[in-house]
């Protein structure tokens, strides 16, 4: 399904929008859809970056781990028995 969407512009913003349309062979929906297209994959490379630098600084941590079965076994084994360590 596709929504319709109306932006107000300057005269010359318009005249800008345009002629990188014309340039690239394109209408000025299409440029403007593919020009929005590419401003959500900049942003979402940046948040990719960001998460592996996250996953690089956690990756440097030695806390404890195992199979999950097991993790969730011993969490509830402590509230059962009471002991908070």
């Amino acid at each position: 399904m596709s929504k319709r969407l109306q932006i107000v512009v300057k005269d010359s913003e318009y005249a800008t929008i345009e002629g990188f349309a014309t340039v690239s062979g394109m209408t000025v929906s299409e440029w403007v859809r593919q020009a929005i297209r590419a401003a959500e994959l900049s942003k979402s490379h940046k948040d990719v970056k960001k998460k592996l630098a996250a996953l690089d600084r956690a990756i440097l941590n030695n806390f404890p781990t195992g199979e999950i079965s097991g993790i969730l076994d011993e969490i509830e084994g402590g509230y059962l028995d009471g002991d908070p360590s």
